[in-house]
């Protein structure tokens, strides 16, 4: 496992055998650190042509609904746009209770007819790495 970006409240490695980029999050994050990890996810994604993601939010909670927008909105057009030709898939791993107040929040992402970005939340990392996989 290749392990490009670590810091206090972030860890980025990549997992070549399964093109898959895992970031973990080890605390509850600012806003400014919210998009500072996600920018350094797409640059590894850029790095690796990787549009495959596990993100695990167990140690951090959710983001606040302007960050989380921010992501459905502005940081997928840098996504897709980073990564044309990728199939891209974010795999959100939570708690639970994490679970069941994000999946209805990103529903309405879901409506979204111009989007080519799936995302799934899962409480435990191997259905999400099935998911990101096979997209089942």
């Amino acid at each position: 496992m290749y392990a490009p970006a670590t810091s206090d409240y972030l860890r980025l490695s990549y997992r070549p055998d399964l093109q898959l980029l895992i970031m973990r999050w080890t605390r509850p994050a600012t806003s400014q650190e919210h998009r500072d990890g996600y920018a350094a996810v797409l640059a590894l994604a850029r790095q690796e042509q990787s549009g495959r993601w596990l993100i695990d939010l167990r140690s951090r909670g959710l983001a606040d609904l302007n960050d989380l927008h921010w992501v459905l909105n502005d940081f997928r057009h840098d996504f897709q746009a980073a990564l044309p030709g990728a199939t891209r898939r974010i795999a959100y791993l939570t708690t639970p209770y994490h679970a069941d107040i994000l999946r209805p929040r990103l529903a309405e992402y879901d409506q979204n007819s111009g989007n080519s970005t799936q995302i799934q939340v899962f409480t435990e990392e191997l259905p999400a790495q099935q998911w990101l996989q096979h997209g089942q």
